[in-house]
């Protein structure tokens, strides 16, 4: 039997082309964002590889010529026209040049840390093992030749070989136990300065603020203020004690130096407590530098951020967002499944409800800056400033609510997110069958026990939708937050050991505002470039684990009252 084929005109009538051309689009959507996703995990990830350092003679026309001791961080082609406008001679005969960014630490003696070199005129290039790199607190990374190292001013190890003897391993060996040692100390002097000092501090402001609390009240007597006084006393013995402590600690943490042989062949003394790592990548093994690897991420995620942001970790802009975003959720679900319930169940479905429900759908569209300028002008300058008085006038006039913080960040979003979960919420609602509701009703269910027991359990699969809608946006806001709380460097975490160990009203930290700092604020935008990459999958992943969190609560509601709906 013959099959009839089809005319063009009844293909596309069929709805073939449609289904070819959505399928092809998302098919295109899927490996854009999965290259997008590869790209900047690739960018990120790649910086906390142990990369080897080069050492190369490099002879530019018209230069003097010098050692370069440098990693390699990456390669362009350009037109030798524009390094000739640019006053290199170059010859022409030359139609494109390679360009390579070689990262040259050692900001401290050069003034900067990165720098353009032209592959053609790098010669004699090798790896030394016992080449070093250290990250150090201050001035970024260190590249050079370990010569001596010294306790108190006098030399224990020292070494004039540039190649792996055994004087220079011994210098080695010498070295990392100095720099083990500095950690240690370094750890103690963290604990008391943030932790022990802190809490402190805080109970010192806590007696300034009782006290004048009292002045205001006119309650100050002679026996109050001796109890204050006695309470803070007793605190500055012990900050004297601690303070003791660290004079002795810094004493102990400054008495190791070494000398270091940087590329131009000068000597240079430092000390061994600004060095947070110190390796050898040329003389490690895949291994090795796979341990040390995953040492840095980690380093990444839970420590604090140093150098403008530029060095260290970004555990407070993980906190941060997470904290905000949980506060956040607890906010705009209740208000948002109240309003829901409400237009849907309740409100007569009139002109008003419908005006009603177009200015959510509208408020769904609004900027998020005019929120952020909401939230500054509403919640901080009229709500803040009003608790302040009704409530802190002794801390005045600083300002406790009155200023950007936790809190108003979190309302602020909340007010952003909320037109999306009521939207979800009165979907899910209007999904819930007639006969469902009468039936309870018809049972002897009361109206509101019907809708709690029955209607919302069923819908909660819709509100989950909604909450993670919300999820998904209010984590990466920045604009709002610029206004409402979010800071560049936050001292401390909004959550710790001091009562009332939420301190909603403190500033915090954001990983969306940290890839905005860094990467449009840094000073130094090469160092900076890949931490931008990093922390932006960061805060992807972020994203994704709260979605998936959700996602998770919301299909297992959905299996759990399944059977309700058939």
């Amino acid at each position: 039997m013959k099959m009839k084929k089809k005319s063009v005109s009844e293909w596309v009538k069929s709805g073939d082309p449609w289904v070819w051309l959505n399928a092809g689009a998302v098919a295109i959507s899927v490996i854009m964002v999965v290259g997008l996703l590869l790209l900047i995990a690739v960018r990120g990830l790649g910086h906390f590889w142990p990369a080897d350092v080069v050492e190369s003679h490099y002879a530019l026309p018209g230069e003097p010529e010098y050692n370069l001791v440098a990693e390699r961080v990456e390669s362009v082609e350009v037109p030798a026209a524009q390094l000739r406008e640019a006053g290199i001679a170059i010859p022409d005969n030359h139609q494109l040049m390679q360009r390579t960014l070689m990262k040259t630490g050692n900001r401290d003696v050069y003034g900067s840390d990165f720098r353009w070199v032209i592959d053609e005129y790098l010669t004699e290039t090798k790896r030394p093992e016992m080449m070093f790199t250290a990250e150090r607190r201050e001035w970024g990374n260190l590249y050079g030749y370990l010569k001596a190292v010294k306790e108190d001013g006098t030399i224990v190890s020292e070494t004039a070989d540039l190649e792996p003897t055994d004087s220079a391993l011994a210098t080695w060996n010498a070295f990392e136990k100095s720099i083990e040692r500095a950690a240690r100390i370094f750890d103690e002097i963290h604990v008391i300065e943030k932790k022990d000092i802190g809490k402190i501090n805080y109970a010192l402001e806590r007696i300034r603020l009782e006290q004048r609390r009292l002045e205001l009240e006119g309650k100050l007597t002679p026996a109050a203020e001796a109890d204050l006084a006695a309470e803070r006393s007793q605190y500055d013995e012990e900050y004297k004690g601690l303070q003791q402590s660290l004079i002795d600690l810094y004493a102990q943490i400054n008495r190791d130096t070494f000398i270091v042989q940087v590329m131009d062949g000068t000597e240079h003394e430092m000390p061994v407590a600004k060095i947070v790592h110190a390796f050898r990548p040329n003389a490690m093994s895949v291994g090795q530098k796979m341990g040390f690897y995953f040492t840095k991420v980690w380093e990444f995620l839970s420590d604090e951020p140093r150098e403008a942001n530029t060095e260290g970790g970004v555990f407070p802009a993980i906190f941060g967002t997470v904290m905000m975003v949980l506060l956040m959720t607890v906010l705009v679900t209740p208000f948002g499944v109240v309003a829901a319930v409400y237009l849907r169940e309740y409100a007569a479905q009139g002109w008003v409800t419908r005006t009603i429900r177009i200015a959510v759908n509208n408020l769904a569209g609004v900027p998020s800056i005019v929120y952020g300028v909401f939230g500054l002008g509403f919640f901080i300058y009229f709500l803040g400033s009003g608790i302040d008085q009704a409530f802190f006038p002794e801390a005045l006039p600083s300002p406790t609510f009155g200023t950007g913080g936790l809190m108003w960040a979190s309302i602020t979003l909340a007010l952003l997110t909320v037109p999306v979960v009521i939207v979800a919420t009165e979907e899910g609602l209007s999904r819930i069958p007639r006969n469902v509701r009468e039936g309870s009703l018809a049972l002897g269910a009361t109206k509101f026990e019907t809708l709690w027991r029955v209607v919302l359990p069923m819908a909660s699969p819709a509100i989950m939708t909604g909450v993670i809608l919300a999820v998904a946006r209010a984590a990466g806001e920045v604009a709002p937050l610029m206004l409402v709380g979010v800071v560049k460097l936050a001292p401390s975490l909004p959550l710790d050991g001091n009562y009332p160990y939420i301190h909603l009203d403190q500033k915090f930290m954001h990983l969306g505002f940290h890839i905005y700092d860094v990467g449009f604020q840094s000073p130094n935008v090469e160092a900076a470039r890949p931490l931008v990459y990093a922390t932006a999958l960061l805060l992807v992943i972020v994203i994704a684990l709260l979605n998936l969190s959700a996602v998770t609560i919301r299909n297992h509601l959905r299996e759990k009252y399944k059977s309700l709906e058939m």
